[in-house]
């Protein structure tokens, strides 16, 4: 008889998870067989259950942000023992010989797979994975505060990267996401303007004591042009905001993986070289960059924890924004 697990599943679009049991998966040449200890919650995850992003795996067992330890190694796998403590991301594997894997673009590969998406994930005891997709993890993070790091931290990073070097950085979303890399940006010596939902005094106090210069309205004049913008809310009307708040040639990078249609605006907001950019996935190439850069100080994430059993929980209170941070389930 087959060993089982307990999993939160989704059966149907719109939710909910349904508690089940599921057989722990077998372990296959090239994969790991992970157990897991916790796993974040994303707006990701929202979006698969609200059909924002087309044709998941049904059923599914969502998450990403997974860690755990090694509890069995297929053939041909190198760089991992039994008990080390791993971390699996969005990203799940690539084909590998595509012209976007052999130019360093992995992340746009036509026939990439995703975990917690076309792979099963994370809101369970046991995942299986890619072993070539799953990274050691940086000391001096407990699970729990580890987890955001996989997505929120990693697509937070690549966001980030894509601001190049400016040194004013408007962040639009105070999230998960923002919440890690504004970390980030203040160890880096960046200029951080934090622009948050009215009233949401929550956001604006935890941004102002990570390092922020300032905080303020989403839809509202920043008190200094900026070099660059992220924008991890899946709002599209926030864009043109956030191009009136840009310097000349300024960086409007989209942080997210969905968003709502964008609003019509007037081109002067645009012109004089400024320019929108959005973040698709992310390479393996940024995830061993990020966890350097994660080793050498330490992130404070700040999570709330839920049960397994509570992954519903977790997901309303999430859409509902009742915390500032991350959710983080606990296996």
């Amino acid at each position: 008889m087959k060993a089982l697990m307990k999993a939160m599943v989704l059966e149907r679009h719109g939710g909910p998870l349904v508690q089940a049991e599921r057989s722990v998966p077998e372990v296959k040449s090239g994969h790991l067989v992970i157990k897991i200890s916790h796993c974040g919650v994303c707006r990701t995850d929202l979006h698969i259950i609200d059909k924002d992003l087309p044709d998941p795996k049904l059923p599914l067992i969502p998450g990403h942000e997974i860690v755990g330890t090694v509890a069995l190694i297929g053939d041909n796998v190198q760089g991992f023992s039994l008990g080390d403590r791993v971390g699996v991301p969005w990203l799940g594997s690539t084909c590998g010989h595509c012209r976007w894997c052999i130019s360093e673009r992995e992340n746009l590969c036509d026939s990439a797979k995703f975990t917690g998406y076309t792979l099963d994930g994370g809101y369970a005891e046991f995942c299986l994975t890619d072993a070539r997709y799953c990274f050691h993890l940086p000391e001096g993070y407990d699970d729990a505060k580890a987890a955001p790091l996989l997505c929120a931290g990693l697509i937070g990073y690549r966001s980030y990267k894509m601001c190049g070097d400016a040194k004013k950085i408007g962040i639009y979303g105070f999230g998960a996401a923002a919440h890690i890399i504004a970390q980030l940006a203040v160890h880096e010596n960046r200029r951080l303007y934090a622009f948050v939902r009215p009233q949401d005094n929550d956001a604006r106090g935890l941004a102002l004591n990570l390092g922020c210069q300032w905080a303020g309205d989403s839809d509202g004049p920043c008190p200094e042009k900026l070099d660059a913008a992220i924008i991890f809310a899946p709002i599209g009307a926030l864009v043109p905001h956030a191009l009136s708040n840009l310097d000349k040639a300024g960086k409007l990078i989209l942080g997210g993986i969905h968003m709502s249609e964008l609003p019509a605006m007037p081109y002067d907001i645009l012109w004089q070289e400024r320019s929108i950019r959005s973040v698709t996935n992310l390479t393996r190439a940024d995830a061993v960059e990020f966890f350097a850069k994660a080793s050498q100080f330490n992130i404070n994430c700040s999570v709330t924890v839920y049960p397994l059993d509570k992954a519903n929980d977790a997901l309303s209170d999430l859409r509902a924004g009742k915390f500032t941070g991350a959710a983080v389930l606990r296996i």
